[in-house]
C-alpha cells in the first residue's frame, strides 16, 4: 500500500518532482496512476497496466517521477492495474499554487466522496461473473465522505467571516455524487485543475474521477451551525427508498454549542448547479479547429454468463501480450500502423500536433464518466442522442460551447446523449488512454491514443525498473501486441467483437 493520508495525501508544491516509491506487498500486480498529471515525455510513469507498463508484480517496487511544474490544483493517485482504486487503493493529492493563487481565499478545506463495496471488488465481480446474466442481482454500495460511513463524518469547524477554499473530490469507482450546502452559496473556481472565473451555484454534480474548488464565504454570525448534504446516485439500478440514492449528512459547525440552522426544502430542479457550458477557463483558450474526427459509441456485448463486455466502438479493449508503450518503442516503421497492436488493443494512432474531435454516444440508460489521461480537452457540444426522450421530453438540452471552452479531464456523459470534446495532439509520443472512469474501463471501455510514435522513439527511453518488472511478470518487452515481428500477431487471443 501507498504510505498515503486518506484525509489528504498532504500537498506537493508546484514546480517540484515528486518521487512516488511505490512497494507492491500485495499478492498481486498493481499500478499507480497520477489521476491529472501531464505526463509529458513519460508516459511510463502514467501508470495503466499492459498499456504504459506491465504493472508492478508482488514483492517488487517502481518508482514514479510525477513533474508538477505547469501543474496547480486539485487531483488524485489511485491504483489502475485492474480495480485497486476500488479497494481504497486511492487518495487526494493536492498541488499548490506556486505564487498567487488566481483567487484570494483564507483557509482551505479538503473533502472526499466515494463509493465503497461490501467485500473486495475482484471477488465481488468474480462472483457476479460466475451467474447467469439475467441472474445478476442489484448492487448498492456505501457512501464514504473524508474516508468515513457518510453520516458519521467528522464536522467541518469553521471560523466566521472567513473565505475557505474548499476542495471537493469524487476519488470512487462507479457512483456520482450532489453535494451542496443549504443557506450557502458556493463559487466555483476550479474544476479538474483548470482555474475558472468565479460562477456561483448551489450544488456540485461529482462525477468518479471529478474534482472542484469552491469558495466559500462563511458568515458574520457563529448564532447557527449548518449541514451539508451528499447524495450518491447509481443511475444504473432502481430506485430504492433508502438504498438508491443514498443520502448523507454533515455539519459545518461554526460554534460546537450552537443550534443547526433549520432550512426549508428545496427541489433540485429549483437549484443552480454546476455546469461546464456556464464556466469561463482563467486561460481564455480558444476553441480549437478540427483536422480528425474521431467518433465513439458506447456498445456492449451480454454474455451468458456475468457481466456483459462493453468498449467505445466494435470491439471492448483486452490487453494484449506486450503493454502497448513497449510496442510503439519497438516497431519501428510499423508503429504507426494501428494493425500492428491488435484490434483489442483499440488504439488510434494520431499525427503530432493534429487537432482532434471526440463524438461520444451514450445509447443506454446510464451514464459514463469520461476522461482522458495526461491532458485536458475542450468541451464543444452536449445534447441528446436522436429523439430520446424521458416522460415525453429530450432527456436533456443541447449545449454548445461559446468563444472560450471549458477544459477538464473528466466529463459526464448522460444517458441517450453524446458529447462532444477537442484536443491538439501535441505531445510527442504520448500514450493516451481515454475510459470510463469507472469499473467500466476493466470491462473494456477505454481506447488508446497514439501520439506521433516515431517522435516517441526518439524521444522517450523506458526505466530499466519497468523492464525488470515486465520480465518478472513473464511479460514480452518489445515486439507487436502478441510479441511477434510485423504483423504476424500469432498468440494474441482473438478479439471480441459487438
Amino acid at each position: 500500500y501507498l504510505n498515503i493520508s486518506r484525509d489528504g495525501f498532504s500537498t506537493w508544491p508546484a514546480g517540484d518532482v515528486l518521487s512516488l516509491n511505490v512497494h507492491n506487498s500485495l499478492d498481486k500486480p498493481v499500478s499507480i496512476h497520477a489521476h491529472g498529471l501531464f505526463m509529458r515525455n513519460s508516459s511510463y510513469y502514467d501508470g495503466v497496466g499492459m498499456v504504459t507498463e506491465c504493472g508492478i508484480p508482488p514483492g517488487s517496487s517502481y518508482t514514479y517521477f510525477i513533474e508538477t511544474r505547469e501543474q496547480a490544483g486539485t487531483y488524485i493517485i489511485h491504483g489502475h492495474y485492474a480495480v485497486e482504486i476500488a479497494d481504497g487503493l486511492r487518495a487526494p493529492f493536492i498541488i499548490l499554487d506556486k505564487g498567487k493563487p488566481a483567487v484570494n481565499y483564507d483557509k482551505e478545506l479538503l473533502l472526499t466522496l466515494e463509493d465503497w463495496g461490501r467485500q473486495p471488488e475482484a471477488e465481488h465481480l468474480s462472483h457476479l461473473q460466475s451467474l447467469p446474466s439475467d441472474k445478476i442481482p442489484l448492487d448498492f454500495k456505501t457512501g464514504l465522505v473524508s474516508g468515513i460511513n457518510g453520516n458519521y463524518s467528522a464536522p467541518f469547524t469553521v471560523a466566521r467571516s472567513t473565505r475557505y477554499r474548499l476542495r471537493i473530490l469524487n476519488i470512487g469507482l462507479d457512483h456520482p455524487f450532489k453535494f451542496r450546502i443549504p443557506g450557502h452559496k458556493m463559487q466555483v473556481i476550479e474544476a479538474d485543475g483548470v482555474n475558472v472565473e468565479p460562477l456561483e451555484v448551489d450544488g456540485l454534480n461529482i462525477a468518479p474521477g471529478q474534482r472542484y474548488s469552491v469558495l466559500l464565504k462563511t458568515f458574520d454570525s457563529d448564532s447557527f451551525n449548518y449541514i451539508f448534504n451528499a447524495t450518491m446516485v447509481a443511475d444504473f439500478t432502481p430506485v430504492v427508498k433508502g438504498l438508491n440514492p443514498r443520502y448523507y449528512i454533515g455539519a459545518i459547525e461554526y460554534r460546537k454549542d450552537a443550534p443547526f440552522k433549520s432550512m426549508p426544502l428545496v427541489s433540485d430542479n429549483d437549484l443552480v448547479w454546476a455546469d461546464e457550458f456556464d464556466m469561463v477557463p482563467l486561460n481564455k483558450q480558444k476553441l480549437l479547429p478540427v483536422d480528425r474526427v474521431i467518433e465513439l459509441e458506447k456498445r456492449s456485448k451480454l454474455m451468458e454468463y456475468g457481466l456483459p463486455l462493453m468498449g467505445l466502438g466494435d470491439t471492448p479493449h483486452e490487453p494484449a501480450l506486450v503493454p502497448t508503450l513497449l510496442s510503439a518503442l519497438s516497431m519501428g516503421d510499423l508503429a504507426s500502423e494501428s494493425a500492428i497492436y491488435g484490434p483489442q488493443s483499440t488504439v488510434y494512432v494520431l499525427d503530432y500536433q493534429e487537432s482532434i474531435e471526440l463524438v461520444i454516444r451514450n445509447p443506454a440508460l446510464r451514464s459514463h464518466h469520461m476522461h482522458i489521461h495526461s491532458r485536458v480537452f475542450q468541451i464543444v457540444e452536449r445534447g441528446p442522442l436522436g429523439n430520446a426522450t424521458a416522460a415525453g421530453e429530450p432527456v436533456i438540452a443541447v449545449h454548445r460551447a461559446g468563444k472560450y471552452p471549458m477544459q477538464r479531464d473528466t466529463m459526464m456523459l448522460p444517458e441517450f446523449s453524446y458529447i462532444k470534446i477537442r484536443f491538439k495532439a501535441d505531445r510527442p509520443g504520448a500514450v493516451t488512454p481515454f475510459q470510463c472512469h469507472t469499473g467500466h474501463a476493466a470491462r473494456g471501455m477505454l481506447v488508446v491514443f497514439l501520439e506521433a510514435p516515431r517522435l516517441l522513439q526518439k524521444y522517450q527511453r523506458v526505466p530499466q525498473q519497468l523492464l525488470d518488472n515486465c520480465r518478472k511478470m513473464n511479460v514480452k518487452v518489445s515486439g507487436n501486441g502478441a510479441g511477434n515481428s510485423g504483423y504476424n500477431l500469432t498468440g494474441l487471443p482473438p478479439a471480441t467483437y459487438f
